[in-house]
């Protein structure tokens, strides 16, 4: 057979064939070359092109035979009997690689010149070959075959065997390769075709960005000793035209039966299905016991009932949408919903399956759903990260869109967030609604932002269903090897428009002509196994009937009995847990002695650990005092009772935020940092033996990831306090999608209950718009339904008693924190040990004064360090007339306890809000609709704030304190009455 010119190569990985091939299976894709892979042997491998080192095989070897290496001696050997000249290059020549010397002591002649001219020709051949087999690893996946619309392709430059000024007599020259997978010695064309079915058919392989030397030669033995390709055994192949045909007829069920229905249908990408289905397996047998996965809608009701087990005549209810009273004011659209199961493996093991809810806001599940399994690994001492596993589905248009995936991506190696490698896979449409990828990115594919981390991506085309079993078969072994997240981007393409009523011809009619045209994935599998001769026509229609019965079945009894299914809630974990209206106060107080001790406990370091000068002057000895009564406790120290005591009793602590560690204003310190070494300690893990784990984490400069990883680790951590810390309140905004569609509305959409606790750094103290507020405004409007709990704590033992309640009582709500800054250190923002002792949380503190309540005229509303102003400014002018209550929880708003702190006054009171936020901001404006102007019917209300402005605060120290002082001598002023 003659050889090609290599100036003509398509972007097609059979222009150049070899008689060594892989034999066809009659689908069209090569069989495997039985072949083992040999792995590098740095220590032995000298650079190919290095002449010098040829020159001193060459003279060491005539010196002495003995003095080289075997293999180079049984070369020049063979040579020599042939009578051909050792120099002189032969086409069948194979030039070996590995050391020539026994010992370093070798004699070395300079050869002549001519010896030195064929050496180097030797040399050049060797190290071309060398570069083309890196570039084909390197940019083999650019030609690879993984479209299934068969868009063109150019064929780099650097995978032409003519760029490296190779000729068709070289093609059949030999070469080693005993680090490529395979046989030892090949022709250069056995190489390139070895090349081109590795790296170049329906796969293609990311991988050479990752530094590690191992890493690397692990995916490189894996897929050129196999040549990315596996045969999958008979019974494997039925199992997936099943699961096709399963995926296939469903799509086309609902769109016969609902035709005018949205259901965001997985047809053109229906291997997903089987490709979850091999994920599964193969994490079962790796000793998976869990999988939590999080998804889009697109696909999302064909994954809930082929793969979850969610029964489709429930699904066909939803459809049905029978009873219009069933969700009034709730719940949500049907290709939102999670669901669990259990799955059981071919080989017997059981495999716990969690599909996340998820809002239409694309990708921001991805944090919750690490979460989740990081919650499930810790809760059984699975600190390896091997038993749980998070599988995400992804877009391609959200996977290169959404600055979500880069934070999610961020966490991953992360001490306080990894889990062991997430699988990630790209269910790539190869548009984004109407928008195609050139519109829609700048990369070349949706996947490259996942080059941040040292992990793999793969390309795969979805139209090869053995193909998608392979990568998903090395993607769990490489998670399982090196326990890092993988990519799979799964090629395929969108039959439908975005929706079923979408018409996607308008905006690419090229494109769709050519999805019009093509048959569904199970067909075009279908053809290929009947060619195979394995399978009967029999056997597939058997299968194609059995789905479409089942289906019908389920439709029938979905019409004969249209009741929904309730939502289930309150399982396991959860059981002991309800949500609904907010429960009595419950007892939060702790012994002093107990608390005494405690302190004494946080004041302790090892022996030979050396604390900073000033952490032991303020903060250890601090404590020391505090303990035993000579000194108030703070706002921090009342907080580190806090979780120690719940550790104490059972609870585990895990707080996270940007400098959380050490506390954004200097207040924590929970981590002390030895000032010789550098060693870290954390007091709060070392209270007793038996305490529940303490995490305090510094995160990374994320709102949004982390806030929802810590929000999914609630789900699964009931029985904890779980808390998420901004820098500053102001922002939180930067988690918005986080905060709406979960935390403020997960329990009335999917029943599902959270105790996060998010704690905001809030408060007015000429620090500029930036380092203001948290936007009290918005977590008070998004309250209804007793969803969440908002509060404003002035004192640090009612913060003390508000996070034990939260921990301590059975009803799970988010409870948001306005925290202080200002506060941390102000002299009156104290308490004693006997506070955390004796009470509980005070929804409404009442004016702590002396003063007769008859005396009374006017009684100021507040949260906050504004009280402390208030008060200052009260005492300043001796105003007797005028009373301070403090409303320390915001929502649920705390009618009957303001009711009590106000019973002693007269019906004639004056009641002013007081607040620093603008008018339109803080909670004025929510206070004014809860009270409609008027408290209990009989108080007129009326408020004093900052005129409303767009922007929070002012940037100048100056403007603030003046305005400081005018709210204050407002709020103390006479009305102006009509």
């Amino acid at each position: 057979m003659s050889a090609p010119t290599f100036t003509q190569h398509a972007a097609r990985p059979s222009s150049i064939s070899n008689g060594d091939d892989h034999a066809g299976d009659g689908n069209g894709i090569p069989a495997p070359v039985a072949a083992v892979a040999t792995p590098l042997r740095n220590a032995e491998v000298p650079p190919s092109g290095s002449l010098s080192f040829i020159e001193q095989v060459y003279d060491a070897y005539q010196e002495d035979p003995t003095s080289v290496s075997p293999d180079w001696r049984e070369y020049f050997a063979d040579l020599a009997s042939a009578g051909k000249s050792p120099l002189e290059p032969h086409p069948e020549d194979v030039f070996p690689r590995r050391s020539i010397f026994h010992h370093a002591n070798a004699p070395v002649e300079s050869p002549d010149e001519a010896t030195r001219r064929q050496l180097k020709e030797v040399a050049s051949l060797q190290e071309r070959v060398d570069q083309i087999i890196r570039n084909y690893r390197v940019r083999g996946h650019i030609i690879a075959q993984v479209d299934p619309l068969h868009q063109p392709k150019e064929m780099p430059a650097e995978l032409d065997p003519a760029f490296y000024g190779f000729i068709d007599g070289d093609l059949d020259k030999k070469f080693s390769t005993s680090w490529l997978g395979g046989p030892e010695r090949r022709t250069l064309r056995q190489i390139i075709s070895w090349l081109q079915n590795t790296y170049c058919r329906s796969i293609g392989a990311q991988f050479m960005h990752i530094d590690s030397l191992r890493v690397r030669q692990w995916l490189q033995d894996r897929m050129e000793g196999s040549g990315n390709y596996l045969k999958l055994p008979r019974d494997e192949q039925l199992r997936i035209y099943k699961r096709l045909s399963d995926a296939v007829i469903f799509e086309e069920f609902i769109q016969k039966k609902y035709i005018s229905k949205k259901r965001f249908s997985l047809e053109g990408a229906e291997s997903l299905i089987p490709l979850l289905d091999m994920a599964i397996e193969k994490a079962g047998s790796q000793g998976i016991d869990e999988v939590v996965l999080g998804m889009a809608h697109r696909g999302r009701l064909n994954v809930l009932a082929n793969i979850m087990g969610k029964p489709p005549s429930q699904i066909f209810r939803e459809f049905e949408d029978a009873d219009p009273e069933a969700h009034v004011g709730g719940g949500d659209v049907k290709y939102h919903m999670g669901f669990s199961s259990d799955w059981k493996t071919q080989a017997g093991a059981s495999v716990h399956l969690s599909l996340c809810f998820n809002p239409s806001h694309l990708e921001f599940i991805n944090p919750i759903a690490m979460g989740r399994i990081r919650a499930k690994q810790d809760r059984v001492s699975d600190y390896d990260r091997k038993r749980k596993l998070a599988l995400l589905i992804h877009g391609d248009a959200a996977f290169a869109g959404e600055g979500i995936i880069q934070e999610t991506l961020n966490l991953s190696q992360l001490e306080g967030y990894r889990t062991g490698g997430t699988i990630h896979v790209v269910v790539n449409n190869q548009i984004g609604f109407t928008t195609t990828e050139e519109q829609s990115r700048s990369s070349t594919y949706a996947t490259d932002v996942a080059k941040m981390l040292q992990i793999p991506i793969f390309h795969v085309n979805g139209e090869d269903p053995e193909a998608v079993a392979f990568v998903v078969n090395l993607a769990l072994d490489f998670r399982k090897e090196f326990k890092r997240d993988v990519v799979i981007d799964m090629y395929c393409y969108r039959r439908r428009g975005h929706n079923e009523g979408d018409e996607p011809s308008f905006t690419q009619p090229l494109m769709y002509q050519t999805i019009g045209s093509r048959p569904t994935v199970n067909d075009s599998y279908l053809a290929k196994l009947l060619d195979r001769g394995e399978i009967t026509r029999d056997e597939t229609d058997a299968i194609v009937e059995t789905s479409r019965t089942w289906l019908e079945e389920h439709l029938h009894a979905a019409r004969a009995d249209r009741h929904l299914d309730k939502v289930r809630t309150g399982l396991g974990l959860w059981k002991a847990y309800k949500g609904g209206a907010e429960p009595d106060e419950v007892a939060t107080g702790i012994p002093e002695p107990r608390l005494a001790d405690l302190l004494r406990k946080q004041a302790q370091v090892p022996e030979g650990f050396t604390p900073h000068p000033k952490i032991e002057k303020l903060v250890l000895t601090a404590r020391r005092e505090m303990a035993v009564g000579e000194r108030k406790l703070d706002w921090g120290t009342a907080e580190s009772l806090a979780l120690a005591t719940l550790a104490i009793d059972g609870y585990r602590i895990r707080m996270a935020g940007q400098d959380s560690e050490r506390g954004t204003f200097s207040q924590r310190h929970a981590m002390l940092h030895d000032y010789v070494s550098g060693e870290k300690y954390m007091p709060l893990r070392h209270l007793s033996e038996e305490q529940a784990p303490v995490e305090i984490i510094n995160s990374p400069l994320s709102e949004t990831g982390v806030l929802g990883f810590e929000y999914g680790y609630s789900l699964d951590w009931p029985d904890g306090l779980v808390l998420w810390e901004a820098q500053f309140g102001d922002f939180v905004n930067v988690a918005q999608v986080i905060i709406d569609q979960f935390i403020a509305s997960g329990e009335d959409k999917w029943r599902r209950l959270s105790g996060i606790v998010m704690l905001l750094p809030h408060g007015f103290e000429g620090q500029g718009p930036e380092h203001s507020s948290a936007r009290l405004e918005r977590f008070l409007m998004s309250a209804a339904e007793d969803n969440i709990q908002v509060a404003y704590p002035s004192t640090p033992d009612n913060y003390f008693h508000l996070l034990r309640r939260q921990a301590i009582r059975k009803w799970r709500k988010p409870l948001i924190v306005m925290t202080p800054k200002s506060l941390l250190r102000h002299p009156n923002a104290t308490c004693s040990l006997s506070s955390l002792a004796d009470g509980k949380f005070m929804r409404v503190i009442p004016d702590g004064t002396d003063r007769d309540p008859k005396g009374v005229k006017r009684v100021l509303l507040c949260t906050g360090k504004l009280y402390y102003e208030l008060d200052e400014f009260r005492n300043k002018y001796e105003r007797e007339d005028v009373a301070i209550v403090r409303v320390e929880e915001l929502y649920p708003f705390p009618e009957a306890r303001l009711r009590e702190a106000l019973a002693n006054y007269s019906d004639d009171l004056e009641i002013v809000w007081v607040q620093e936020e603008p008018e339109n901001m803080g909670a004025w404006r929510y206070l004014f609709c809860q009270t409609g102007g008027r408290l209990f019917g009989k108080y007129e209300v009326r408020g004093v704030s900052r005129p409303a402005s767009a922007s929070p605060a002012t940037g100048s120290l100056a403007s603030h304190t003046f305005e400081q002082e005018m709210l204050l001598a407002e709020a103390f002023r006479e009305p102006v009455r009509h």
